[in-house]
């Protein structure tokens, strides 16, 4: 799990890669939640999430947003994040040139970031959407939502409401083309404190059926 350094808009951002021993394997591009919440590349849920791909022979990045750990720059409210992520994805590309497949997935704040850039960048054909803040941020710019994917949330949700990522998850349901995989954790809340197990399960069979074969 080397770290790496790359140059990002605001300056130096720094990461975490893991780069498949696999030729051409697919990569994952990983974004943690909210700078100003204590959200970093190290949070336990964006740690599981880069765990999963890793075990599955991805190519697997993980940084920290700009202003957060030895990243250079200011906390921008999600549109100089969204540059942040869209760099790192260039970095990984750029050491991936061959790959055929490329995933994208975020919590909570992390996630609302994933999905723009899954919107401006059209190579991304997979996500994991780890308890989307839909109560905060406006999801409509998913219309329609471009690649398949899984969406996890927990019913005990106090920060974002489960009628929220309800809401969310229905009207992408409903788009043509896609396979939305919706999932609640019963008991679950925000962080999934005490329902690490089940995430972890839930990410497994999702990734298991959905992710090429690696290897």
């Amino acid at each position: 799990m080397p770290e790496v350094i790359f140059n990002g808009p605001e300056g130096r951002i720094e990461g975490r890669y893991h780069h498949s021993k696999v030729p051409n394997a697919p990569v994952a591009l990983l974004l943690h939640p909210h700078p100003q919440h204590g959200g970093t590349m190290n949070n336990r849920v964006v740690y599981i999430l880069y765990q999963a791909f890793v075990k599955r022979g991805v190519s697997a990045l993980r940084f920290n947003f700009r202003g957060v750990g030895r990243s250079q720059g200011l906390f921008d409210n999600g549109q100089g994040e969204l540059s942040d992520a869209a760099a790192a994805l260039d970095w990984m590309q750029a050491h991936n040139p061959n790959t055929k497949s490329c995933w994208i997935a975020g919590f909570s704040f992390g996630a609302w970031v994933a999905m723009q850039l899954m919107m401006r960048r059209p190579e991304i054909n997979g996500f994991v959407s780890v308890a989307p803040p839909a109560n905060v941020h406006d999801f409509s710019f998913l219309a329609p939502c471009p690649a398949s994917g899984m969406i996890l949330h927990g019913d005990k949700d106090d920060i974002v409401p489960l009628v929220s990522v309800d809401k969310l998850a229905q009207k992408l349901k409903k788009q043509k083309n896609i396979r939305i995989d919706y999932r609640v954790i019963k008991g679950g809340d925000h962080f999934f404190q005490e329902d690490v197990s089940e995430l972890i399960g839930h990410l497994n069979d999702y990734l298991d059926k959905a992710l090429p074969k690696a290897a």
